[in-house]
């Protein structure tokens, strides 16, 4: 079964799903949307398409390990994502994320509008390929 990796804002949701065998990161895009039910409800439609078993969603602790709003964000996330199917929902520590995924979009040369467009998928991308590396182990 295939791994979905989230990560989740105000105005945009990159999601990440693994191959089938869900060793490897596979398909990433943007979800372009607000409100947060829509959101779930997006997520799952994907997942439902795609043979999606556990959905991963990057859980924003602050860095000395507190809970902040936008991990509370993702709590609710969850919470409605869990509501509306019967697949596993993990919440998955995604510190530095969006950070390390500015650094590599600087690296290949993304900047301005093209990045604002990627920097989403590519943080969902860091997260599944962690949450993938915890599996293995």
């Amino acid at each position: 079964m295939r791994i979905m990796a989230v990560d989740f804002g105000d105005a945009r949701t990159g999601i990440a799903i693994s191959d089938t065998s869900g060793t490897i990161a596979g398909d990433a895009w943007v979800i372009h949307e607000r409100n947060q039910e829509r959101v779930a409800q997006a997520i799952v439609k994907e997942a439902e398409l795609r043979d999606v078993g556990t959905i991963a969603i990057g859980y924003p602790k602050n860095m000395n390990g507190t809970i902040g709003l936008r991990a509370e964000k993702s709590e609710q996330l969850a919470e409605l994502i869990r509501s509306l199917c019967s697949l596993e929902v993990a919440l998955w520590d995604e510190r530095l994320t969006t950070s390390d995924a500015h650094r590599i979009l600087t690296d290949t040369g993304r900047h301005g509008k093209k990045r604002k467009k990627t920097i989403d998928a590519v943080a969902a991308s860091l997260i599944l390929e962690s949450y993938l590396a915890y599996l293995k182990k």
